[in-house]
């Protein structure tokens, strides 16, 4: 049997078949995970940072790429 820590709550949980909510111990844990995606408090980082994409050159880019279109 292994075992992992739930990504939310920190708990030891069984990590196999048995465990429908894996890697989460529980649905709530799933939930609030979900939540926290839903609302931001989850990203991927992308290397860019909001001036970046709402930089002028970006959208000369972006006007240039659909003009040569």
């Amino acid at each position: 049997m292994t075992t992992i820590l739930c990504p939310t709550c920190q708990q030891k949980t069984r990590y196999d078949k048995t465990n429908a909510f894996r890697p989460f111990c529980s649905d709530r844990c799933r939930l609030i995970d979900l939540g926290e995606w839903a609302s931001g408090g989850h990203k991927i980082p992308s290397g860019l940072s909001e001036d970046d994409i709402f930089s002028e050159e970006m959208e000369n880019l972006i006007n240039q790429s659909l003009n040569d279109a």
